[in-house]
């Protein structure tokens, strides 16, 4: 299982790479998208949205189960990622790359620094 060591991880299993812009892109991590098995449906809030850390900001429809995503930080939806749209696929396929699902505009930087190393998150997930 691949866990790329320049991303930060949250304990709900998304991860998180700050663009350092002010903004973060935010997927489901590798070992997430493989419990869940094949995705089917993403559904995410609009651009636009605002939330509080650890609010829902969409649900993942697998196969087996739906699954909720959880926000990381405090902020707003700056972009979605509406190749989901038609190929949700892409989050098993490339769940660091094309599978990612929104980008935010962060208004706490301090909360990147709560998230988990690369490290940290194989902790819990082995």
């Amino acid at each position: 299982m691949s866990t790329p060591a320049d991303l930060k991880y949250t304990r709900e299993h998304e991860w998180v790479k700050d663009n350092g812009d002010g903004t973060i892109t935010v997927g489901i991590t590798e070992f997430a998208q493989g419990e869940l098995g094949d995705i089917v449906f993403v559904e995410l809030e609009e651009v636009g949205f605002d939330f509080d850390k650890d609010e829902t900001f969409g649900t993942v429809e697998a196969v087996k189960t739906v699954s909720e995503l959880y926000a990381p930080v405090d902020g707003e939806i700056t972009e979605l990622n509406e190749a989901l749209e038609d190929n949700p696929e892409l989050v098993n396929e490339d769940p660091y790359g094309e599978g990612w699902m929104i980008k935010i505009k962060v208004s706490d930087a301090s909360q990147l620094e709560d998230l988990l190393s690369a490290d940290e998150y194989d902790d819990i997930t082995s």
